[in-house]
């Protein structure tokens, strides 16, 4: 009887087939083993959990460098204008809550000259705009300051009116700001035209501040002592949106 050597025997069958029985010497186990470390090692990075390299480095995590190029047209368009408004005042309302208005002028964007001291006059009749900024945000909101030095630039004269708790000062009453309370809005823009009855109001609120805005002009229609406002991302329906997380 002839006996077939084995390298034969292994080139007598096609190499996909000596592949496949290879294959299928693997114990499942190992294959479900190798899934579960594809799957962990794709979550540990699309999830950016990185806890072994913060445990490695004792919690203390990286150091964030950025660089820009100051003559670059981008810095001069964009990060040149993220500078911290100047000309804060410290509103305090009737039942002892802490709003910061702060400022910025034509003025002070016009000439790149910014004095922290230097307020608008009275019978200054440049166009005022109040900005009522959205959930969470304040005068050190990128966006915020965007806009804020945008429309300055354009002879505006500009007051961020910070919401309760937010643009470095602290809660200092029992009620905080929502989507529903104008009463702020209202005491806040009734203080600015007192101050400057020459110059035309106007309201820009962006989010949870566009909603406050909407709802107050609803309130007080043409009792509102401004001549135009912009609501900007407004939520579209706050019942719904209060029910979906609970879903």
């Amino acid at each position: 009887m002839d006996c077939l050597n084995p390298i034969e025997s292994a080139a007598a069958e096609s190499p996909y087939e000596v592949l496949l029985t290879a294959v299928l010497l693997i114990p499942v186990s190992h294959y479900l083993l190798g899934l579960s470390l594809i799957v962990i090692v794709f979550l540990y990075n699309f999830l950016e959990i990185h806890f072994l390299q913060d445990l490695f480095t004792g919690l203390r995590g990286q150091k964030v460098v950025l660089t820009f190029h100051p003559s670059s047209q981008l810095y001069r368009d964009v990060v040149s204008k993220c500078r911290v408004l100047h000309g804060r005042q410290i509103f305090i309302t009737s039942d002892g809550g802490t709003l910061a208005l702060d400022w910025v002028k034509n003025v002070e964007v016009k000439n790149l000259a910014y004095q922290v001291n230097d307020a608008v006059e009275q019978d200054d009749k440049k166009p005022i705009v109040i900005i009522i900024p959205g959930l969470t945000s304040d005068s050190n909101s990128a966006y915020v300051k965007h806009l804020a030095f945008s429309m300055a630039k354009r002879g505006w004269n500009v007051v961020v009116s910070n919401h309760r708790g937010l643009g470095g000062v602290s809660i200092t009453s029992d009620c905080f700001y929502n989507a529903g309370w104008t009463e702020d809005v209202r005491k806040v823009i009734d203080h600015v035209h007192r101050q400057f009855p020459e110059a035309p109001l106007f309201l820009v609120g962006t989010s949870i501040g566009a909603n406050i805005l909407v709802k107050y002009l609803a309130e007080d229609g043409i009792n509102a002592p401004i001549v135009g406002a912009a609501a900007i991302c407004s939520p579209w329906d706050l019942l719904i949106f209060s029910v979906i997380p609970s879903l």
